[in-house]
């Protein structure tokens, strides 16, 4: 097992902890962090993008004109995707673009981005995070103090202030440890988890 060492939010030592070796040291699985991804965002998306067709377009009913001796291109309705206000040919319709990844393979995909995390040193653990009102200025304070410009806060919802005051700062997300996915771990440099929700989320990854 690795050891970590468990700070406060002074950026002092407290203690050191293991890590589980299934995890800290996990063979790094570029195909499996890039599928999950892909994953990730696919089902994120809305499909809601529709136009529509000439048959679906009001109007057109009508031949414009006769389709001999006018001398013009003959015609059939208004709507033809030729005609302004016309229908759309090949344009998006309403579908979903989500597509179901084995839980095995997800999981093993965060363990594997957990991995590259551990070995890059972008792991913190601090003792307890507890803030006594939700502000801005004391979260930010705390990662000053650490040295953190970019990262991942993970503890539980119960840690209502902690949620709140980092609501607005650019480059960190506070996320419950069960709710932590890979596409936010990629997203941030560091990975500052509690001790509680460390626990928990490793837990998660066994």
């Amino acid at each position: 097992m690795a050891k970590v060492q468990v700070l406060d939010t002074s950026g002092n030592k407290v203690k050191e902890i293991d890590a589980p070796k299934e995890v800290s040291s996990y063979e790094i699985k570029e195909h499996l962090i890039y599928e999950a991804a892909v994953n990730y965002m696919a089902n994120q998306r809305a499909g809601t993008a529709s136009t529509k067709t000439r048959g679906e377009v009001r109007g057109g009913g009508k031949k414009p004109w006769r389709q001999k001796g006018t001398g013009r291109a003959r015609a059939g309705s208004t709507r033809s995707p030729l005609w302004r206000s016309g229908g759309t040919t090949h344009g998006p319709k309403m579908r979903d673009y989500s597509f179901r990844m084995p839980k095995k393979a997800r999981r093993n995909a965060l363990r594997s981005v957990l991995s590259s995390k551990f070995a890059e040193k972008q792991v913190l653990i601090l003792n307890a995070f507890d803030l006594k009102e939700p502000k801005t200025k004391d979260a930010s304070r705390v990662m000053a103090a650490l040295n953190l410009d970019n990262a991942l806060i993970v503890d539980s919802h119960e840690n209502k202030n902690l949620f709140l005051s980092f609501r607005n700062i650019p480059g960190f997300k506070a996320v419950d440890a069960k709710q932590v996915n890979i596409h936010d771990v990629l997203n941030h440099k560091w990975l500052v988890f509690t001790e509680k929700a460390f626990t928990t989320f490793m837990e998660r990854l066994k």
